[in-house]
């Protein structure tokens, strides 16, 4: 009865990984999240990027169509990570323009977030309001970083930190730049 999330990573791309994955997805996660690829290869259209790394971004047609579907058959959101993300639930669709590109450059901030994510779900039942909120703060979060001093993906971590420490509601609500796509708009 407790949400948790699945993070299939380098599924599809590690041998092995995408079998546990589909077997996790059995249990009934609150949220999926992972990189475009690893959406496309759980949902059984592809065989997933270069190690945990994406090749397929979030606002291609296909894994948007294939999270939607995830999300609907697994009764799950679904959380598709990239330079813009994308939340859907089956029904509602959330897109999240938050984020800075050294965030790719540092490994276990998916983890990272993923985490957030379960923080979120944790406090509110809706699950695309969980977890479009900890993608989107997450993203902020790093947008502040890298202004108030980081230098590079090295010194990104614990700028990052501080950030998420300081990061207020009000912070979140006047910086967060997400907005609602009507589900029919993503073609399967």
């Amino acid at each position: 009865g407790r949400p948790w999330v699945l993070d299939p990573v380098g599924a599809g791309a590690v041998p092995g990984r995408l079998e546990t994955a589909r077997r996790l997805l059995a249990h009934r996660p609150a949220l999926v999240k992972g990189n475009a690829s690893e959406i496309i290869a759980l949902a059984g259209h592809g065989a997933g990027g270069r190690g945990v790394d994406s090749t397929a971004t979030a606002d291609q047609a296909l894994p948007a169509a294939l999270a939607l579907a995830l999300a609907r058959d697994r009764g799950a959101a679904v959380a598709v990570t990239g330079p813009s993300d994308l939340v859907t639930d089956g029904a509602r669709v959330v897109q999240i323009h938050n984020g800075h590109p050294w965030l790719t450059r540092v490994t276990g901030s998916g983890c990272a977030v993923g985490g957030l994510c379960a923080a979120c779900l944790a406090v509110t039942g809706d699950r695309l309001a969980a977890a479009a909120t900890a993608l989107a703060a997450f993203g902020l979060a790093a947008e502040r970083a890298v202004t108030r001093g980081a230098a590079g993906p090295g010194t990104l971590v614990p700028h990052l930190l501080d950030a998420l420490h300081a990061l207020t509601p009000a912070d979140l609500a006047a910086g967060a730049r997400s907005q609602f796509v009507a589900a029919a708009a993503v073609h399967f």
